[in-house]
Formats: structure tokens, C-alpha cells, sequence
């Protein structure tokens, strides 16, 4: 028989663990619920692909930088508390790794959507022959990560309609086509000879290989904007723009675009310094409040600065 201070002892501790479930207690058999999701761009993804099926967190505010934007340790408990975490991976989030790490020992279900898209590496810089993370810029790739997340709500995130979820990830699939078709049609109008990017740094790898474009080089010659370039590295790149009569230098409008402009005056031309939405969209007023948005105003901007 038990015996009756065992009895408390044990309505204590069940009444500790309701209590404290972010902590969390050995020998607990709960479930996480919702999806968390690191950056805004994989988070309006995700959130067209749940719908009304599942709360969505995301972590990266408007206009951060996805490299060094942190949490708070309220958001940190709400990763491993999640049913699933969606990150980007392949290096990207590199202020919030070692959360995404510790929701995954705390047994919670984790997708780094970039590693299963078919990454492709950096060329220059050092970065060269790494993963690039940045496969957003690709819709045909984005189409990929459609299909990925919707795996994995359908599998880990509880109470959510099969039949709904698949319905939305289908409409959603038919916009991200559409916005591939359009892209290609914008960017055919820009003469071959001229399709030429140079960037703040290393982030339209993807677009340029669907697109047919020439990564010239990056103000800051890595993938990170957590890196800082040279006078050799500017040095260079001048050159290579001098040679490729370049017409406009594109830059992240959440980022400082100092350097953009020391490298436009290294090469002794007019150069035009275009702002491009590359790694986080923007609140509901800017010019990228959705990932469509996003990548339809990119498309009018390079097809305006190279025409």
C-alpha cells in the first residue's frame, strides 16, 4: 500500500511540473505544441502552409539581421517547448545555433530546410566551397522547402488537418510557380552582356545560377554579414567592376551601406547603389512584408538597374 506522505509527495512534484513546463521534468511524458520558426522569411512560408491549423511562432523580428539576431530566454523556453523547430541551417542563424541545439537534445523535432533543398557552395572568398544558406533567392528551390516543412507538420505538429494542411501547401506552391514564371519573364528582358550582380555580400548565389546571372563579387567577399572586407578585398573587387562595367552595386537596405559606397568610389565610375530585400523581410509598411513581396520587388529592382 502507499503509503500517504508518498502520495503528497508525488502530487507535489505532478504539481511542480504543470507549473514549470519549460524547464521541464524528467520522467514526463508531454508534448510540445505549435511550430517555432527562426527567421521571418521561412516564417511567413511556414505560416501560409499551417494556416489556422496550428500556432506559428517566429523569433527573427522585421529587418534583422538573420546572422546575428538573438533571443530571449522567454523565446529560448518556447523552442523546446515546440512541437517543431523550423530553421534555416547551413550556418545562417549564427546567433541562435546553440538554442536550435538544445531544443534538439531536449527531443524536439528540428528541420534545417536548407539542407534539404540541393545547396549549392560559395566560389570566392572565405567562404569558397561552403554551403550557401541563402536559397530563398531560388523559388524553384523554394518550392523544395514548401514541400519539406509540410512534411513535418503533417508528421510531428498534433490536432492539425491532414487534408487542410495539404490544401494550403498546394496554394501556396501554385504562388511560389507563378512568382518563378514572372522572375523568369522580368529577367529576360535584360540583355545577357548585362546580367551582372555585385552585392554587399555573398547572397544571390541562387537567384544568379536560375537566372542566368554573374556573381562579379561582394563588397564583403563572404556569406556572413558578420564579416568584414579588406582594402586588398576592395581593391580587387574595383577592378573586377572596372572590367565588367558594372552599372549598380545591390545592398540590403537593413544594412549599412558604407561600404557599398567606398567600393562605388575605389572604381572610379558611376555607380548606382540599389537596395535589394536579401535576408529578412520588412513590416507590414515596408516594401517586403511577405516572401512573394519580397522577391517581386527585388525582380523590379535589378530589372530596372540593368536594363
Amino acid at each position: 500500500m502507499v503509503s500517504a506522505p508518498f502520495r503528497r509527495l508525488t502530487g507535489l512534484l505532478a504539481a511542480l511540473c504543470l507549473a514549470l513546463p519549460a524547464a521541464g521534468c524528467a520522467g514526463s511524458d508531454s508534448q510540445g505544441s505549435g511550430v517555432v520558426v527562426t527567421t521571418n522569411i521561412l516564417g511567413d512560408i511556414t505560416r501560409n502552409i499551417v494556416g489556422d491549423q496550428a500556432g506559428v511562432t517566429v523569433l527573427m523580428k522585421a529587418g534583422a539581421d538573420p546572422h546575428s539576431f538573438g533571443v530571449s530566454a522567454r523565446e529560448a523556453a518556447r523552442m523546446e517547448d515546440s512541437a517543431l523547430l523550423v530553421h534555416n541551417g547551413l550556418g545562417l542563424e549564427e546567433g541562435i545555433a546553440r538554442h536550435v541545439q538544445a531544443a534538439g537534445k531536449q527531443g524536439v523535432a528540428t528541420l534545417a530546410v536548407g539542407e534539404g533543398i540541393d545547396p549549392i557552395t560559395y566560389t570566392e572568398g572565405e567562404t569558397a566551397r561552403r554551403p550557401d544558406p541563402h536559397f530563398w533567392t531560388d523559388p524553384v528551390r523554394t518550392l523544395k522547402a514548401v514541400d519539406l516543412i509540410t512534411a513535418q507538420v503533417l508528421e510531428h505538429v498534433p490536432g492539425v488537418d491532414a487534408a487542410k494542411i495539404r490544401a494550403n501547401a498546394a496554394a501556396y506552391r501554385e504562388q511560389v510557380a507563378a512568382l518563378d514564371g514572372s522572375m523568369r519573364s522580368g529577367f529576360g528582358t535584360i540583355p545577357a552582356a548585362r546580367r551582372k550582380l555585385v552585392t554587399d555580400h555573398h547572397v544571390f548565389g541562387y537567384l544568379a545560377r536560375r537566372y542566368g546571372f554573374e556573381v562579379v563579387g561582394a563588397v564583403i567577399p563572404s556569406g556572413t554579414t558578420l564579416a568584414s572586407p579588406s582594402a586588398s578585398d576592395l581593391e580587387s573587387l574595383a577592378g573586377a567592376v572596372r572590367r565588367a562595367g558594372v552599372p549598380a552595386i545591390f545592398a540590403d537596405p537593413a544594412s549599412p551601406g558604407r561600404l557599398a559606397e567606398v567600393m562605388a568610389r575605389e572604381t572610379g565610375l558611376a555607380i548606382t547603389i540599389v537596395p535589394l530585400y536579401s535576408e529578412s523581410l520588412t513590416g507590414p509598411d515596408g516594401g517586403a512584408p511577405t516572401y512573394l513581396r519580397m522577391m517581386r520587388a527585388n525582380t523590379g529592382a535589378i530589372v530596372t538597374a540593368l536594363s
